[in-house]
């Protein structure tokens, strides 16, 4: 039989436990790095030489919700690679709900309908590459 004394010191220290693991992971996040101190390799995508990605809308302004088609051709990214539309929202590149993937010549092909009235400032991208920046006017 359990008491209730042995449980409330169960619940103590599990609560005390949970909380100084808390503490010391956001601690270490706190702690500030020395300005002499040796510089820490970071792993990045390594975006292959020469990959890019080109971007032709096939209009400039559309009604809201209409239809239209963004094609381009990539090079140096591997064929049945994902490209994504991101559009710019408040300053930040959003992805969108449209993507597809990069047929074996390096072409691509998208359906788009965009609601957000106004110039909407687009771009494709596939990982760490990203097409120049184009603009279609929602009205």
């Amino acid at each position: 039989m359990v008491s209730k004394r042995r449980s409330l010191r169960t619940a103590v220290v599990g609560v005390l436990g949970a909380a100084s693991l808390a503490l010391a992971g956001t601690a270490m996040a706190a702690t500030p790095v020395a300005h002499n101190a040796t510089p820490v390799a970071v792993a990045q995508k390594a975006v292959p030489a020469g990959a890019g990605i080109t971007v032709k809308p096939s209009v400039s302004s559309v009604r809201a919700w209409q239809l239209f088609r963004v094609t381009g051709q990539t090079t140096g990214l591997k064929p049945g690679s994902k490209v994504t539309l991101q559009q710019k929202q408040h300053g930040k590149w959003v992805s969108l709900p449209a993507s597809t993937s990069i047929s074996r010549d390096g072409s691509y092909s998208l359906g788009v309908k965009l609601g957000l009235k106004g110039k909407n400032d687009l771009r494709i991208v596939s990982g760490a590459t990203a097409s120049p920046v184009f603009n279609v006017t929602v009205r």
